[in-house]
């Protein structure tokens, strides 16, 4: 009888253990906890600059006819002759695609009704990859070949992948310096990365001149190739990065 008693009160003793509230964290620790889970998000946008060196030109011949068939086959004449100059001034044949064509029917509507008076034809050519030393002459020959309509000319860099990596990283230093002032006037430091956003898009940077566009058929008549200053690219890229902030060494003493 007395060994169940003892074992009954060393149980009830136990139980009692068990109920007691677990002792509070210190208030030191839980402070430090919080700190240590602090961070600060910065956005940030850098740019390099590069000189394009490649180029590329949409242009198109426009022909008009009585009939559809003289329109199409006047238009189609002009445009293998107008490929056949590309390829004689070098011109890759994989950089040089017919981007567009139609033909369309064209009507008098001065009177009460529409007349019918003609058709016309439109080929639209797109040549990439041109050398920027090579662009004028092949925009005064091509237009001397038939081309009617310089639609744009852009302006790209072969360095642009390379350019662009620059600027991510370019980026992400300027995210930290931005971070860091942040952090100082929070008594804090900066940490690690805890997480990084691209929100640049990645695209071929361009841009298109069409200055040059307007002069190549201006001058149309003339006997010597324009001149193409190309100026430059400006390749951009932006993040967004989330670091951690800690205590700094003087507050923690």
């Amino acid at each position: 009888m007395k060994k169940i008693t003892a074992a009954l009160l060393f149980c009830s003793f136990l139980a009692l253990t068990a109920c007691q509230p677990q002792t509070a964290a210190q208030p030191e620790a839980a402070d430090t906890a919080a700190a240590s889970q602090k961070s600060v998000t910065v956005n940030s946008t850098e740019q390099v600059s590069v000189v394009p060196d490649i180029a590329e030109i949409v242009y198109s011949i426009q022909t008009q006819g009585a009939d559809a068939q003289t329109c199409q086959a006047d238009n189609s004449a002009v445009s293998d002759q107008v490929v056949a100059l590309l390829a004689q001034l070098g011109v890759a044949e994989n950089s040089i695609r017919t981007t567009g064509y139609y033909l369309n029917p064209l009507y008098d509507w001065s009177g009460s009704m529409q007349v019918l008076t003609g058709y016309e034809a439109v080929t639209t050519l797109t040549v990439s990859d041109l050398p920027m030393d090579q662009v004028g002459e092949v925009l005064t020959q091509s237009v001397d070949a038939g081309v009617n309509n310089i639609q744009t000319i852009s302006y790209l860099s072969s360095e642009y992948d390379s350019a662009y990596q620059e600027a991510l990283s370019l980026a992400v230093a300027a995210a930290r310096t931005k971070a860091e002032a942040l952090a100082q006037a929070e008594g804090c430091t900066v940490g690690e990365i805890l997480s990084i956003q691209e929100t640049s898009g990645y695209t071929e940077a361009r841009y298109n001149d069409n200055a040059l566009a307007q002069a190549t058929m201006a001058n149309a008549a003339a006997e010597d190739s324009l001149s193409i200053m190309p100026g430059e690219l400006d390749i951009e890229a932006s993040v967004i990065v989330e670091f951690a902030m800690q205590a700094a060494e003087g507050e923690n003493s």
